[in-house]
C-alpha cells in the first residue's frame, strides 16, 4: 500500500514537473514575442508558435531523463528546502543548455535565440515555484498527522534519544515515534524512557510488537558492541516486509559522508569526503567535452596565431609539457604554450629569491624567464587553453584544484593530500578568488578544499561564469 502510493506521488510529482517545463515554451513566446519588441524594437518578429512545438518532443525527453538521473522521484521527506531547489536549478540549466545544443545541432534556425535565454529563465522560476508549493502543502499535510510513517526505534540508548528528539523537532517529515523497544525487560511500572520515549517492551516481544502495532519502519539506534546481537532482528523485519534503519554515528568526529554500496552481493559502508554522485559526476564530464570542443572550436585560430608568434619570437618548442599529479596523484603531462624561455626549468635555482608565496610552490608576478608574449598571454590565461587537450583525455577537468607538481605534492602535510581526491581543473575557487592576492599556501588548500567539500554541478557553472570576467580583466594573473 505505502509503495503504491510512493509511486503514485512521485508519478504526479513527475506530471507536474513536466507540466511546468512544457508551459515554459509558451510563456517564453509570448515574452519573447509580446514583450520583449517594446524593449528592443530592433528585435525580428517570431514564426508562429505552432512552429515552436517542434521543441515538445526533446523537451520531454531531455528533462524527463535529467530528472530520474538526478533521482528527483526518491523520498524526500527529509531533503532540505535549499538542495531541493539546487536539484531543480541543476536540471533547468543542463535541460536548456541540451536543448539549445539540439537547436543548434539540427539546425533550427527558425527558433529565437532569445527565446532559448528565457525558456532557461522561466523554466528556473516554475520548476522551483511548483517545488516549493508541493513541499509547503506536504509539510502542512504531514504536520496536521496525514500521509505519515510510524517508527519503532530499537535501544535504549543516547542514539535513540537523539533520533527521537529530531524526528518529534520536525513533524513535516511525516514521521510519527510509536515508541521504543529495550533489550532487557523494562522494570516494574516504567512506561516511557527518561526522555518521555513510550516503551513498548523488550527484543523477547519484538514479533508481538511488530504485529500488534503498524509499523512502517524499525530504526537500530544500539551501540555498535550490540550489533551482533541484532541479526535476529534483521531478519525478522526481512521477512515481515518492514524497513529497517541502523544509526551509523559511530565515528562521531568523522567528517566523511556514508554510503551503503553492494559488491556482488556483499554490502559495504563507504565513508567519504569526495563528490558520490555518479549522475553528477557523468554531467560534469559530459559538459567538460562539450565546452572544451565548443572553446577549442572557437579558439583554434588565436591558438594558432600565438604559436606562430611564440615560434618567431622566442627558441624553442611552442607547447610547454610538464609531469603534474591527477586524481588522487595519478601522473599526466599538462599542455600549455609556452610563456617562458626555452629550459626555464633549468634555471629555477637562479630565480628561487623572487618568490611571492610562502608553501612548497613557486609564483612570481616579475619571473625574468617570462617572454615579453609569454607575459602578455598568461595574464589573460591564454597559455592555459591546450589543457582543453588534458580535459578531452580525462585528466583533468574544466572546473577543480591546480594540478600541483610531483615536488609540491612531497611536501605536502597529510591534510594537504585531501586536495588530490578530484580532478585538477583548467579553472577553479582559488583562480576566481583572486589568484596574485592569495600568498598563503595554506589559504590555497583551504579554498581547494572547500571546492571539494561543497562541489555540486551549480558551483562549477558559477566558478564557470566567474572565470570569464577574471580571465578578460587579466585579474589574479600569475
Amino acid at each position: 500500500m505505502l509503495k503504491q502510493q510512493a509511486r503514485t506521488i512521485a508519478a504526479l510529482l513527475y506530471a507536474a514537473d513536466l507540466g511546468v517545463t512544457l508551459a515554459t515554451l509558451p510563456v517564453a513566446y509570448v515574452l519573447r514575442s509580446d514583450v520583449l519588441p517594446r524593449l528592443f524594437s530592433r528585435l525580428t518578429p517570431l514564426y508562429e508558435f505552432n512552429i515552436y512545438l517542434v521543441l515538445v518532443a526533446p523537451t520531454v525527453l531531455i528533462f524527463s531523463g535529467l530528472l530520474f538521473l538526478e533521482g528527483a522521484y526518491r523520498s524526500h521527506r527529509t531533503l532540505r528546502l535549499k538542495n531541493e531547489v539546487a536539484l531543480m536549478v541543476r536540471t533547468s540549466f543542463f535541460g536548456s543548455l541540451l536543448l539549445a545544443l539540439v537547436v543548434f545541432g539540427a539546425r533550427w534556425d527558425f527558433i529565437s535565440r532569445p527565446f532559448l535565454a528565457i525558456f532557461f529563465v522561466v523554466n528556473i522560476l516554475f520548476l522551483v515555484a511548483e517545488r516549493v508549493t508541493v513541499r509547503l502543502v506536504a509539510r502542512r499535510v504531514r504536520s496536521l498527522g496525514f500521509n505519515f510513517r510510524t517508527v519503532v526505534l530499537v535501544g535504549d540508548t543516547p542514539r535513540a534519544a537523539s533520533m527521537a528528539r529530531l524526528i518529534r523537532e520536525h513533524p513535516w517529515w511525516g514521521l510519527k515515534v510509536l515508541g521504543l523497544v529495550r533489550e532487557k525487560p523494562a522494570e516494574d511500572g516504567q512506561t516511557t524512557t527518561a526522555n518521555g520515549v513510550p516503551l513498548l517492551g523488550s527484543l523477547l516481544d519484538f514479533q508481538k510488537i511488530l504485529t500488534e502495532f503498524t509499523v512502517d519502519e524499525v530504526v537500530l539506534a544500539v551501540d555498535r558492541g550490540d550489533l551482533p546481537k541484532l541479526e535476529d532482528i534483521f531478519l525478522l523485519c526481512e521477512e515481515m516486509g518492514v524497513k529497517t534503519r541502523l544509526v551509523l554515528d559511530f565515528f562521531p568526529h568523522v567528517l566523511a559522508r556514508v554510503e551503503l554500496e553492494e559488491l556482488d552481493g556483499t554490502p559495504l559502508l563507504t565513508f567519504s569526503t569526495t563528490p558520490g554522485e555518479g549522475t553528477s559526476l557523468l554531467v560534469k564530464r559530459v559538459v567538460d567535452i562539450f565546452l572544451s570542443v565548443l572553446i577549442g572550436v572557437v579558439s583554434l585560430v588565436p591558438v594558432t596565431l600565438a604559436a606562430l608568434v611564440i615560434k618567431l619570437t622566442s627558441r624553442g618548442p611552442v607547447l610547454f609539457r610538464q609531469t603534474r599529479c591527477g586524481l588522487n596523484g595519478r601522473p599526466f603531462t599538462l599542455v600549455k604554450l609556452r610563456t617562458m624561455v626555452d629550459g626555464a626549468e633549468d634555471l629555477m635555482a637562479g630565480v628561487a629569491h623572487l618568490n611571492e608565496h610562502d608553501g612548497p610552490v613557486f609564483k612570481a608576478a616579475n619571473d625574468p624567464r617570462l617572454t615579453a608574449f609569454g607575459r602578455l598571454i598568461r595574464r589573460f590565461s591564454f597559455d592555459e587553453l591546450p589543457q582543453l587537450w588534458n580535459v578531452l583525455r580525462g585528466e583533468m577537468s574544466l572546473v577543480g584544484p591546480r594540478p600541483p607538481l610531483p615536488e609540491e605534492v612531497a611536501r605536502y602535510e597529510r591534510w594537504q593530500r585531501r586536495r588530490l581526491s578530484m580532478k585538477p581543473g583548467v579553472t577553479g575557487l582559488w583562480q576566481v578568488s583572486g589568484r596574485s592576492e592569495i600568498a598563503l599556501f595554506n589559504e590555497w588548500m583551504s579554498l581547494d578544499l572547500a571546492y571539494i567539500d561543497n562541489w555540486s554541478l551549480g558551483l562549477d557553472a558559477k566558478i564557470l561564469l566567474r572565470t570569464i570576467p577574471t580571465v578578460l580583466t587579466g585579474r589574479g594573473a600569475r
